[in-house]
């Protein structure tokens, strides 16, 4: 009789362990691998969501896989994720190229609502981009280079792509300076740094990320960061206002983002695993080593951000009547 009672109890609990990861599917996340799309190699998106996929792969037990897919600034993966099954195993890396310019690049082309087809999960780090140019160009400050463009005619800067921060920060350099130059979009950032090491075009705005060994190699010069104070990754150069150019203030930011619909429970185990990753000293300070910020946040936090993103670059897209791809 207690043998069959110890049974009895076994299938009960089994039962009940079994419903209860029916009612909360967060209960048995993640039971197989889980994808996450980067966007470009060599890109911040990339490294960020390279250093997430390591330490969730191993908290989790189950594989994190990369997977890049560089081109249309970022909105191919975007929507790749946009269309997967609700569950969570499929997340974005996503930035302002996809999630912001591209609303009003592509129009009602966009094959997905920034707003309505995705659930945020977190931000996951924040940053600056540098003005960076080609040692070739005679200059040694963000001034010299406006009396130089302005007496030289039209430099060409590099962007990761039609909408990219690298190339709204370009826009907004030529407004506030009232410089001329000519932008020359690429395929992902890794391809924009390329164009600017073998002298093909003359100025960037690069992520530190992606910028960051051919700066200390002397490969590329920095000339300033887009923010008003000296930023904490890259100390070293001038800031905005320092260069006299105080206008040129632009943010960079990376967020995680899964299917929408995704259940609550899911997004908030992924939220909070992200979150103590992002908040281990060790781990912020080596985030930080590479000249970016981690930036946790909760899911809402991370819907504001977008939402007021979209209100601050779409007129200047607008005005600059940047066109898509």
């Amino acid at each position: 009789m207690k043998i069959r009672a110890v049974a009895v109890l076994s299938s009960a609990l089994a039962l009940a362990a079994a419903t209860a990861s029916a009612q909360d599917p967060a209960a048995s996340y993640p039971s197989k691998p889980v994808r996450m799309f980067g966007q470009g190699t060599g890109s911040t998106a990339d490294y960020l969501a390279r250093f997430l996929s390591q330490r969730l792969t191993e908290r989790w037990g189950q594989p994190v896989v990369i997977d890049n897919r560089a081109g249309a600034g970022g909105t191919i993966p975007t929507d790749l994720v946009a269309k997967a099954a609700p569950d969570g195993y499929n997340m974005v890396m996503g930035h302002a190229g996809p999630f912001v310019s591209a609303v009003t690049l592509y129009g009602k082309d966009l094959p997905y609502d920034p707003l309505k087809d995705f659930e945020p999960i977190t931000m996951v780090a924040t940053g600056v981009t540098v003005l960076v140019t080609n040692p070739s160009v005679p200059v040694s400050s963000a001034g010299e280079l406006v009396a130089y463009a302005k007496q030289n005619g039209k430099l060409a800067f590099s962007s990761a792509g039609n909408g990219s921060i690298s190339h709204l920060t370009g826009e907004l350099l030529k407004d506030v300076a009232g410089i001329p130059l000519q932008h020359i979009p690429y395929k992902s950032a890794g391809f924009a740094l390329t164009a600017i090491l073998s002298g093909e075009v003359q100025v960037s705005f690069l992520s530190p990320v992606t910028a960051y060994a051919q700066l200390k190699a002397g490969k590329v010069r920095a000339l300033a960061v887009s923010s008003a104070t000296r930023f904490p990754g890259a100390p070293d150069i001038p800031s905005a206002v320092e260069a006299g150019i105080p206008g040129m203030k632009a943010k960079l930011w990376f967020g995680l983002f899964t299917t929408g619909k995704t259940p609550r429970s899911v997004v908030m185990k992924i939220n909070r695993d992200i979150g103590d990753i992002l908040r281990n000293p060790e781990n912020r300070n080596a985030v930080l080593a590479q000249g970016i910020e981690t930036a946790p946040s909760s899911p809402e936090e991370l819907n504001d951000w977008v939402r007021s993103e979209l209100a601050l670059w779409t007129p200047i897209i607008q005005r600059a009547g940047i066109k898509a791809d």
